[in-house]
């Protein structure tokens, strides 16, 4: 065991410290994000689409934090619902002042990465690769359609 090695090893080993370090930054920033969201609505005393929305891409960044935890891996299908989600929120809130044009332009945004979702998905399932037969099982994993 040389001198290369050892450095390699403290190198992923620093990494790793700073990528864990970083996921559990981002998941206790979303949990504050929503308890801030929730007291919001609580004070305003009425829950809009768009507020659920909101809570729906915290969701999903707990979501994906939880995945990336279990498995170590992390699909881009999350970051392409949380990209949907955001765009429909976008929509929702600002639906008096946007144009017609960017109504269509977010609106082919949105239809292109349901397609991109849909090509990936298929593509998994149809393509798997040789080591997601040994991973335990996860939500999403299943056959196409069953999600």
């Amino acid at each position: 065991m040389g001198p290369e090695s050892v450095a390699n090893r403290y190198a992923r080993v620093a990494l790793t410290v700073i990528e864990q370090l970083g996921l559990l930054i981002i998941a206790v920033a979303t949990v504050v994000a929503g308890y801030q969201e929730v007291m919001v609505m609580v004070d305003n005393a009425r829950v809009t689409l768009a507020d659920l929305l909101l809570m729906f891409l915290f969701l999903e960044v707990l979501t994906m934090v939880g995945l990336y935890y279990r498995s170590g891996k992390l699909p881009v299908r999350f970051p392409l619902y949380i990209a949907l989600i955001a765009l429909a929120r976008y929509i929702i809130l600002d639906v008096k002042e946007i144009t017609e044009l960017r109504m269509l332009a977010v609106a082919g945004a949105i239809l292109l990465i349901a397609v991109a979702v849909l090509i990936i998905r298929f593509g998994h399932v149809r393509f798997p690769y040789v080591e997601d037969d040994t991973r335990p099982e996860l939500p999403g994993n299943g056959d196409f359609g069953r999600e």
